[in-house]
């Protein structure tokens, strides 16, 4: 029924809830599992802001938020492991989250996209819409929401 499982992590329960689902179903259907973190990228001008503590320049936030993505997806690749899934794949881009989450469920052949349906961008979600619903509003493949 599946071939490829898209799951978006970013740290939440929820995300570790879906994460742990399409474990099961990877194992189920013998499916590739890609792990994804999409993290939104800020503007040139946030970039390029810098603060200086005792002579040190802190990184630019656009490069913390890649390192971050990279972690929670390193840590999402090792838990599915564990769990079981056999092709596990982690992936971190960079962009609008349900918009990038889409684009790669589907340059990527994805059969499902799993994902928790609250993350941690709970006051947006509240007042913009939240990543999950925008991403079973745009996505073609199954969609699942976990909470």
């Amino acid at each position: 029924m599946f071939k490829t499982i898209l799951v978006a992590v970013d740290g939440s329960d929820h995300a570790t809830k879906a994460l742990d689902i399409a474990c099961d179903l990877a194992q189920r259907y013998d499916a590739k599992l890609l792990v994804l973190c999409a993290y939104r990228h800020h503007s040139a001008l946030e970039s390029t802001h810098t603060l200086v503590r005792g002579g040190d320049e802190i990184e630019p936030p656009d490069v913390t938020l890649g390192r971050l993505a990279r972690e929670t997806v390193d840590a999402a690749v090792a838990r599915a492991q564990q769990r079981g899934a056999a092709q596990v794949e982690g992936l971190v881009r960079r962009g609008p989250p349900a918009r990038t989450i889409v684009e790669v469920a589907k340059q990527r052949g994805a059969d499902a996209i799993a994902m928790g349906s609250r993350g941690l961008g709970d006051v947006e979600g509240f007042l913009l819409g939240s990543v999950s619903h925008k991403v079973s509003s745009l996505a073609a493949c199954t969609c699942i929401m976990v909470k």
